[in-house]
């Protein structure tokens, strides 16, 4: 079984009850839609974070955020194949995986994309206050030719999107926080993910990042819910 959950941000408590009520078996998935929290300190809590999600029989599959470092920024990972698609994992943590930007997983059945990355609206507080941010957080020029590339491949046509943030056009504006002026900030991967969707032929889209659960058309947003991935 493949299941899908939205941003975690370093607390997996959700994890215990889904261990208890399903009983999931090493063959089963859980696919996290960016923000995971498992690379953000890069040290005690990091390792603590992984030794708990890694204690559960089934793999998490990680989804880029833009609360995290990329997996490319971290030497102690390789790289390897799952599920048809290119992963990076930590060989002491071998049930965790962090997808690759642009490939096209078979999961089920489906065929899905992931696109991961987000501007990070807490950028200057970080920054101010020395916490972490990476200025990689949102997809660069080569990962937006490669999911581009892939889709073209495909003919523009997959079953299902999992991105961490969503088309321009579907942002849950309800959820934007009052003290930050969206003016400022940097919506260039909304809008490049908007050009894709509105060519892109796709069962469902799943997506994280707003921290709320909601359903439009075939855009849904996940946050502490987990739910059977399906198309």
């Amino acid at each position: 079984m493949f299941y899908i959950t939205g941003d975690t941000h370093g607390d997996f408590s959700r994890y215990d009850s889904f261990n208890e009520r399903i009983v999931p078996t090493e063959k089963d998935t859980m696919i996290v839609l960016g923000d995971a929290g498992l690379n953000y300190y890069t040290g005690k809590k990091d390792r603590a974070r992984k030794e708990f999600v890694n204690s559960f029989p089934f793999t998490t599959f990680c989804i880029h955020g833009n609360h995290e470092m990329r997996p490319t920024d971290i030497n102690t990972y390789k790289t390897a194949e799952y599920c048809g698609g290119t992963v990076w994992y930590e060989e002491e943590y071998p049930r965790i995986l962090f997808a690759k930007d642009g490939e096209i997983y078979d999961f089920d059945g489906y065929s899905c994309i992931v696109i991961g990355g987000a501007y990070s609206v807490d950028k200057h507080y970080r920054i101010m206050n020395g916490f972490a941010w990476f200025a990689n957080e949102q997809p660069s020029d080569e990962i937006k030719a490669y999911v581009e590339e892939q889709l073209s491949r495909r003919n523009n046509k997959v079953d299902v999107v999992l991105s961490h943030t969503c088309p321009l056009k579907y942002e849950p504006r309800e959820t934007f926080l009052p003290n930050v002026n969206q003016l400022l900030v940097d919506k260039s991967t909304e809008q490049w993910l908007g050009k894709i969707e509105s060519s892109l032929d796709y069962r469902r889209w799943y997506c994280g990042h707003y921290h709320t659960e909601k359903q439009i058309d075939k855009m849904r947003f996940m946050y502490e819910s987990i739910d059977v991935l399906s198309a």
